[in-house]
């Protein structure tokens, strides 16, 4: 989407204010939160003498092992890393009430299919905690859904971010009346694949 300078400054500033809501524990209103949690990555040897060999091998092996970066995680350590994800959703902030269905339903959904397991407010095994906010921004006849997931680790560490922005079209209707919810099913596959891919990396 290509917006003017006046929708840019917009699109900027209301990003501003998603990251500034990461700082808020609770939202203030009931319609504004929801938990998802709760629905469910040499030298060459001499020929003649052997044991000269034998050690430019070995001194060549090591030199080899020290430069070469570490191979990548094979299929089954990137699924032994998300499986081993314990993955709590804490309530959303921004989204309504029928937005935040929406998107926990998908959530629980595509997590299941990914191998994550989700987890709720009270359980101990939990090892990673997501905090989710959401801002519609109106341009015209379009609205964009800028969204910000913060994880965090058991100790309440932020380790790492994931953030996106889904852009609908509506006939009619303002702010989150705009959204269908397969718009918000799209921003959950979006979280659930950007979420999978940074835990089979190794980095969670």
């Amino acid at each position: 989407m290509v917006f003017g300078s006046e929708g840019a400054w917009r699109i900027s500033k209301l990003a501003g204010a998603v990251l500034v809501a990461v700082g808020l524990s609770a939202c203030t209103s009931a319609q504004d939160v929801l938990e998802p949690s709760a629905i469910a990555p040499t030298s060459v040897a001499d020929a003649s003498d052997p044991s000269t060999a034998s050690v430019d091998q070995s001194a060549a092996t090591l030199s080899t092992a020290a430069t070469s970066p570490a191979p990548a995680a094979t299929a089954t350590q990137s699924a032994a890393l998300i499986g081993r994800a314990r993955v709590y959703f804490a309530p959303l902030v921004g989204a309504s009430v029928e937005a935040a269905t929406s998107l926990s339903e998908r959530l629980a959904t595509r997590a299941k299919d990914r191998g994550i397991r989700i987890t709720g407010s009270s359980d101990t095994t939990t090892t990673h905690l997501l905090k989710g906010y959401f801002t519609p921004l109106v341009e015209g006849r379009e609205t964009t859904v800028i969204y910000v997931w913060d994880v965090y680790d058991p100790t309440g560490n932020r380790i790492h971010r994931i953030s996106g922005q889904q852009k609908v079209t509506s006939a009619g209707g303002e702010g989150w009346a705009a959204v269908p919810d397969a718009a918000m099913q799209a921003i959950a596959d979006s979280t659930v694949e950007q979420l999978t891919g940074w835990l089979a990396g190794g980095q969670g």
